[in-house]
């Protein structure tokens, strides 16, 4: 099936690794132009070449106005920015008494305060052509706490409201907003956690982790202009880990 992608300037945040790289490479297959962009440069400069992209730059969404050079720099290079995909890397783990003032203050720029600068530049750019998709790519955290994630629970759920008060702003300009709430998938970063098969059978009704593509078919079509009735939503991509609704 033709996305009707072709040609479309699409940022991929977070992309040299994992879930955003495997967005950004179905992007590419679709025929958008993409830009990557990562903390990580080597990382970076390695998914570049194998994916054939020639547009990345290094952002570090932790340090305040990262996200908003993000796009600036998106703008520069593609000409535009027809789709956004905000994605973070996940804070560190900690029990409430545990996390420092510091702590709080960078996982808050990074999930959140990263969304708010890049937003604020993307969309009056989306809103010239009547057109624009926004994924922010969060985690089961946004709709149910997970043990030792405080912040993310705490930020990546303050995200859902944020985003419907803006998809409702902005959806009679043909732009749609969206969160995607990955739950136990097969990246790096779960890798380290070295889960037992028995584990992941508790926690994942599906039996199994998730593969970043699946993950990545989903946002990619969200953006496309087949989704332009889907707004404001936040979808679990999980196996069926949520327990409540």
């Amino acid at each position: 099936m033709d996305l009707q992608l072709k040609g479309k300037k699409v940022l991929v945040m977070g992309s040299s690794t994992g879930i955003g790289k495997t967005i950004a490479k179905v992007f590419k297959d679709e025929g958008a132009e993409v830009a990557l962009c990562s903390r990580n440069l080597e990382n970076l400069e390695k998914t570049a070449k194998e994916l054939g992209c020639k547009h990345f730059f290094s952002c570090d969404l932790s340090k305040p106005g990262q996200g908003e050079f993000a796009v600036l720099q998106t703008i520069k290079l593609l000409g535009g920015i027809d789709i956004l995909i905000n994605n973070t890397g996940g804070p560190k783990k900690g029990h409430f008494l545990e996390i420092s003032d510091d702590q709080w203050h960078e996982d808050f720029q990074s999930l959140w305060m990263s969304v708010v600068e890049s937003l604020k530049v993307a969309l009056p750019e989306m809103q010239k052509n009547d057109f624009g998709r926004v994924i922010l790519i969060t985690s089961l955290a946004a709709k149910e706490p997970l043990s030792g994630l405080t912040t993310s629970n705490g930020l990546r759920a303050g995200l859902a409201g944020l985003c419907k008060s803006i998809a409702n702003e902005y959806a009679p300009h043909g732009i749609t907003l969206n969160l995607l709430l990955p739950g136990y998938t097969n990246t790096e970063r779960l890798k380290e956690l070295n889960l037992s098969d028995e584990r992941v059978k508790s926690l994942v009704p599906a039996g199994k982790l998730g593969d970043p593509i699946e993950l990545a078919n989903l946002a990619v079509f969200l953006s496309s202009p087949f989704s332009g009735y889907i707004t404001g939503q936040s979808i679990a991509v999980d196996g069926g880990a949520l327990r409540g609704h």
